[in-house]
């Protein structure tokens, strides 16, 4: 998949709508939540070959703008 330095590509919800955030977001509490929900929801299997997360874009938008 593309790549923008710094940045990692994500899917969110069945749409696989794609995001990019800062590499450094995946330390956050409130994304680690995210991560580890996509974890039980999907295993280490990302079918994108991406980082594909269950919640709705809306969600996952609070959650980074929040981060930003």
């Amino acid at each position: 998949g593309e790549s923008i330095k710094g940045y990692l590509a994500v899917y969110v919800n069945e749409k696989m709508k794609q995001f990019f955030i800062l590499v450094s977001h995946l330390n956050q509490p409130s994304f680690q939540e995210l991560l580890s929900r996509a974890e039980v929801e999907f295993g280490y299997y990302h079918p994108m070959g991406g980082l594909t997360i269950p919640c709705s874009e809306d969600v996952f938008q609070c959650i980074t703008s929040c981060l930003n």
